[in-house]
């Protein structure tokens, strides 16, 4: 395993916690290639309920490793861009709800990464931008193709054009941060959030998921359908009896996810 990235489940809480703050927690191969292992762990793991990605340092990530992404893989093996594709993938379509708690700069692929996270709770110290555009590299993990559609498209323009970082505040109010919490406050309130969500179905979190990503490309007929069907199915599940007898016996429901 990579030394530049740490895992430790809290609770029901998955953390992943990039730990390479001298240089700005940029991603390289090694460390793409164990977060897309843990999450395949994490995935079949039914013990862990929810995912959390964030870093140390001043930056939650500056993006992928430059000084590494140029080097030519051994043959047969992936390129440095097989690999990123091959994580972000992963992450945007996970299962399990995934929290970007995002402890100071986002910027690149670091925001790429924010971008496919269910939502994001930010420090208030906390920075988002594209940054491609200094360094002449083209985005390939969202920033041109998703970012625009999470934010407002001139905000998005702005972002990818001049290169420069916003705010979380300001962020919060074009739409791409949920929540902004003092910076010493981050870490408890992540996992305040994560315990919150660990006590739902998993089953019907894993299917609202599920719907609500595919319904952006569906008309909002085929997407209402789609639900439809979602819940039918979900009524002869044990979850959905389970919340209902604990609703009507005044306890709490145990989820068991099926």
């Amino acid at each position: 395993m990579s030394e530049n990235v740490s895992f430790e489940v809290k609770g029901q809480v998955g953390w992943i916690t990039l730990t390479r703050p001298k240089a700005m927690n940029a991603l390289s191969r090694d460390m793409f290639v164990d977060m897309t292992a843990q999450l395949r762990n994490w995935q079949d793991d039914e013990a862990v309920r929810v995912v959390v990605l964030t870093g140390t340092g001043p930056a939650f990530c500056a993006g992928a490793d430059l000084k590494a992404a140029g080097g030519a893989p051994q043959p047969g093996e992936p390129d440095f861009l097989d690999t990123i594709v091959v994580f972000f993938d992963l992450l945007c379509a996970f299962p399990k709800p995934v929290i970007a708690a995002v402890n100071g700069l986002a910027l690149a692929g670091g925001m790429e990464a924010v971008l496919c996270c269910d939502f994001v709770i930010a420090a208030h110290s906390a920075k988002f931008g594209d940054a491609h555009s200094n360094f002449g590299v083209f985005p390939g993990g969202g920033g041109a193709a998703v970012l625009p559609r999470k934010i407002p498209h001139n905000i998005a323009m702005y972002l990818l054009f001049t290169g420069d970082a916003l705010p979380a505040a300001d962020m919060k109010t074009y739409g791409l941060v949920s929540e902004v919490v003092a910076d010493g406050e981050l870490v408890d309130r992540v996992q305040a959030i994560g315990d919150k969500l660990a006590r739902k179905s998993p089953l019907v979190l894993r299917n609202m998921k599920k719907v609500a990503n595919e319904a952006a490309d569906k008309s909002v007929a085929d997407a209402l359908r789609h639900e439809v069907l979602a819940l039918r199915n979900h009524q002869r599940s044990y979850d959905m009896a389970e919340g209902l007898r604990a609703f009507a016996e005044k306890r709490t429901p145990d989820f068991k996810g099926y």
